[in-house]
């Protein structure tokens, strides 16, 4: 069983109950970051007691500004505090390293003690020296967090937990940030004393801290080990995908030891180097495959050693199978993209098809309209990004600008408008545009309801949600990987709940 630690971050004494009563519902220990607090001494009293009731281990956390601390207070008060609360009866004290080399050692339970070093600038040069200077100390537990601004930024983590268990030392180890998010699921399986798990998204306490029950209920971190399968999506961003929810739903409806991660990345070649690539990798675990998204689907070609025909031909990998020592690429986006259309519509041939979008997306829904025979058109901002693509499908591409659409039995947004977040409101096309059109194909998934396909209802056209292309391409990922068939009533059911939870 993995020890999720989940942190308390509430601002006055007197929620501290109620908190920390919540917390010990999801995690195996509570973390109290009286930083928080306008007055965190006047809190010992309350801290006391809430250690005699409560069933959860408790750590009690008083960070400086320096190592992330929320509160401005200064090294004097610091040194007060922990001058008074060093006397707490069961709880764990984590004390920044700096200020431990200014205590007494007779005045410590070192038991007791976590000694904690963070690092917001990222990964320090020294980092294996900076372990050893906390390891000198009497502390029981060490504690070093890191920010991680690339995936290849876990790599010294996961070194580091590996040093610690031959050492026979307890060590948490994190990766903060997007990027290193894998450290707070796999750090357990590799030894971690604890890992970290925010009671909901709204109180979170460091950047990629995952929810507790997540932690738990989808990416099963209690069964993670060192023969469990991984298996991740490989993007920048990678935060809003639906990805790990799907995969891992499926990965427990057939109770299989695989785990799916979000790796969020920026320099996708060293990634591939040194994380991926079986003959060069510096990490020692099961990876098994990968899903690929923007903006890093043409890039990964060349890190390959082998592409099926569709992914050559449309110059997009969304799917890496590692089998045995090789790396062979994938694209299931066009038979993703093609099902659901197939289901809605029947056969596609003669169909009068317009593509908005210049990106993978629109290659895939491409090459998967022309196989079918339908006729069809490019439609984008800058014609000229896909000349290209339509000259090599002989297809036609024109500007979006004033376009109407009427003409068309089938309109595709494979542009990212419409996304959540800063392009959340926009749409390539607007009511008056979808007059006469039959169906909107929308391949934006999160959010479900985007404004092109409102903008489609109002023109009385039928829609069709990106869900069913992420959900069917899916599928076709699952089966490469495992061998086996999913349930996409099961991928379907995480994934709504998923966008639920996020709207």
């Amino acid at each position: 069983m993995a020890t999720i630690c989940v942190p308390v971050c509430v601002r006055r004494a007197e929620e501290l109950a109620g908190a920390v009563n919540l917390a010990a519902r999801v995690g195996d220990v509570v973390e109290l970051r009286l930083d928080y607090l306008n007055d965190p001494e006047s809190a010992l009293v309350a801290v006391r007691e809430l250690a005699d009731r409560s069933a959860a281990q408790i750590i009690v956390t008083m960070r400086g500004a320096d190592q992330g601390g929320a509160g401005s207070h200064g090294s004097e008060v610091r040194h007060r505090f922990w001058s008074r609360a060093k006397d707490l009866p069961k709880v764990l004290l984590d004390i920044e390293f700096d200020l431990l080399t200014q205590a007494e050692e007779s005045s410590l339970d070192w038991n007791r003690v976590i000694c904690s070093h963070h690092d917001f600038r990222g990964v320090p040069p020294d980092i294996d020296r900076r372990y050893e200077r906390i390891a000198a100390t009497p502390a029981r537990i060490l504690k070093i967090a890191v920010q991680a601004d690339d995936a290849t930024d876990c790599i010294p983590i996961f070194r580091l937990l590996e040093r610690a268990e031959v050492e026979r030392r307890k060590l948490i180890a994190i990766a903060m940030g997007e990027s290193g998010v894998m450290t707070r699921i796999l750090g357990p399986s590799r030894g971690a004393f604890l890992t970290y798990g925010s009671l909901d998204e709204e109180n979170t306490t460091a950047a990629g801290q995952v929810d507790a029950r997540e932690l738990r209920e989808s990416y099963r971190v209690d069964s993670i080990d060192r023969q469990t399968a991984i298996f991740g999506i490989v993007g920048n961003p990678v935060k809003h995908s639906l990805s790990p929810q799907i995969h891992n739903a499926a990965f427990a409806e057939i109770d299989l030891n695989a785990v799916y991660l979000p790796m969020q990345v920026a320099n996708v070649n060293e990634f591939m180097r040194r994380m991926v690539q079986p003959r060069s990798r510096e990490i020692e675990w099961n990876l098994r495959g990968l899903s690929v998204t923007a903006p890093h689907k043409l890039t990964v070609m060349n890190r390959l050693d082998w592409i099926e025909p569709t992914a050559r031909e449309i110059r997009a990998i969304n799917t890496i199978v590692v089998s045995e020592n090789e790396l062979h690429g994938y694209n299931t986006d066009v038979a993703g993209f093609i099902a659901p259309l197939r289901a809605k519509l029947g056969s596609l041939k003669d169909a009068r098809c317009a593509i908005i979008g210049a990106g993978g997306a629109a290659r895939a829904a491409l090459c998967a309209l022309v196989r079918d025979r339908a006729q069809v058109e490019l439609f984008a901002r800058d014609p000229s990004r896909t000349d290209f693509i339509a000259h090599q499908f002989h297809a036609d591409s024109r500007s979006i600008e004033h376009a109407s659409f009427h003409h068309f039995d089938v309109v595709i947004n494979a542009t990212p408008l419409g996304t959540r977040g800063a392009p959340e409101a926009e749409t390539p096309a607007v009511a008056e545009q979808l007059r006469g059109v039959r169906l909107a194909y929308d391949l934006v998934y999160n959010p479900i309801e985007t404004r092109f396909l409102r903008e489609a209802r109002a023109a009385g056209c039928e829609t069709l949600s990106g869900i069913e292309m992420l959900l069917s391409q899916a599928a076709e990922q699952f089966k490469l990987w495992t061998g086996r068939e999913s349930s996409l009533d099961v991928m379907r059911t995480a994934a709504m709940k998923s966008l639920v939870e996020s709207s």
